[in-house]
């Protein structure tokens, strides 16, 4: 019996809670029980520098989201695609909180509109390296996770640190073009009157939520998958890339309740405003990131253990 059990079989109603979480195998995890799950998975959280990890990914991920929006601002005028600029703003704008978006629009949109060779090598460069630098520190706060025994050596981090950061790119890019594919026929559908213009609103709110969040699963489990070298050996389809992917959905939700009722940034700190905004939603996706890996980092901790055993 573990220290934090012999505690916890003291107090009377936590004690009967422990004991039928003891009792409680979840299916599909080999024999796991609810309490062993949950015991691995708080001294990861606790015994891991939490929220100094999360700290230095957000400070590492705010450094690349600029660059990495100008490289590809400045790469769309190229794409022959009519109004793709107008979709990518558009697809963009929606995975930003509301007071953030608006102060940024206008900047995104002057970028979009400059076909800029010389800008667009510079920032192709620039981009690459910072959003590299934000990959790669979250593998590093994966790496030093309390479950995590195996790391990479520098270098080889760094490669797959740059190609994970151009294969985001590609799914960012390839969802805009699902998007604006789907509303495109959509939208004709409703020129020949085959759809009614409520139901032509509603379609494309669907598309527009649904691909939104395939795209945050996808980069979440991409994170996942290839953040270590133990990663693999959780499947691409977890329960913490399902987990990570529903709670920055309801924080997201109501970090906009917040902001829209109870904040006044914008007031307070004028055009900063919006960068305060943008820092605190990008500190708390990165908590969330965390809270997802060390999920699967216990879990493959008690599989390890059970076959130890």
């Amino acid at each position: 019996m573990s220290k934090l059990k012999e505690i916890l079989d003291r107090i009377p109603v936590i004690s009967w809670l422990v004991a039928v979480s003891s009792r409680a195998r979840l299916p599909g995890f080999e024999g796991m029980t609810a309490y062993d799950l949950w015991e691995t998975y708080s001294v990861g959280i606790v015994q891991g520098a939490f929220t100094l990890r999360a700290s230095a990914i957000s400070y590492s991920f705010f450094m690349a989201i600029f660059p990495f929006i100008i490289f590809i601002l400045n790469l769309i005028p190229f794409v022959p695609i009519d109004d793709f600029q107008i979709e990518f703003l558009s697809f963009v704008n929606d995975l930003l909180p509301a007071q953030a978006a608006g102060s940024f629009d206008n900047i995104f949109r002057e970028i979009a509109l400059q076909e800029n060779t010389g800008l667009l090598t510079i920032s192709f460069v620039t981009s690459l390296f910072f959003m590299s630098n934000g990959i790669n520190a979250v593998f590093d706060g994966f790496e030093r996770s309390y479950h995590s025994s195996f790391n990479r050596n520098m270098i080889r981090q760094y490669i797959i640190s740059v190609g994970v950061s151009l294969l985001l790119s590609l799914f960012l890019l390839v969802m805009v073009i699902i998007t604006g594919t789907f509303e495109f026929w959509i939208n004709d559908l409703r020129a020949q009157d085959f759809m009614t213009q409520s139901s032509t609103e509603i379609w494309l709110i669907i598309i527009r939520i649904s691909t939104a969040i395939l795209l945050l699963y996808l980069f979440v489990a991409t994170l996942y998958y290839t953040g270590t070298k133990e990663g693999r050996d959780t499947h691409f389809f977890s329960i913490g890339s399902v987990m990570t992917t529903v709670l920055i959905i309801i924080i997201s939700y109501l970090y906009g309740i917040y902001l829209d009722n109870f904040a006044s940034y914008n007031e307070i700190y004028g055009s900063i405003g919006a960068l305060i905004i943008l820092m605190i939603y990008i500190w708390l996706n990165a908590n969330l990131l965390l809270l997802g890996y060390e999920l699967n980092a216990s879990i493959r901790s008690l599989k390890a253990r059970n076959l130890k055993v």
